[in-house]
């Protein structure tokens, strides 16, 4: 590949797009229960094979990552419980955000309760 520059440049924009694309998820997921932070360095590792910027970045966020897991376990459980707490209330403020409440309203039918609709994609 390397003896052909149209090909390796190709495969390098693959590799970027797909490695964001799957970056991208992971964000997304991140505060949601399952594999957010997975994603994350999955998709920091697709882009790693190529970028050696994102190489940095994966070894920093993966640093920072158990930093953070670290300093969360040392705690006690109010601190754990305000965590859960926040990322509870994150996870609430984007399905409201992102219309889901109102989609589960029009099935069950709450469609009177218009303060479930999203004010932006209401």
């Amino acid at each position: 590949m390397d003896e052909r520059p149209t090909v390796r440049r190709t495969y390098r924009v693959a590799i970027g797009v797909l490695g964001t694309l799957v970056l991208a998820a992971g964000i997304v997921a991140i505060p949601y229960p399952g594999p957010g932070w997975a994603i994350v360095f999955v998709g920091l590792a697709i882009l790693a094979s190529e970028f050696a910027w994102a190489k940095r970045v994966l070894t920093f966020a993966k640093g920072k990552y158990d930093a953070w897991t670290d300093w969360l376990g040392r705690q006690n459980l109010f601190v754990k419980l305000l965590v859960l707490a926040a990322t509870g209330v994150i996870v609430v403020a984007t399905l409201w955000l992102l219309n889901a409440f109102w989609l589960v309203a029009g099935w069950v039918g709450l469609q009177e309760w218009t303060w479930l609709q999203s004010p932006i994609l209401g």
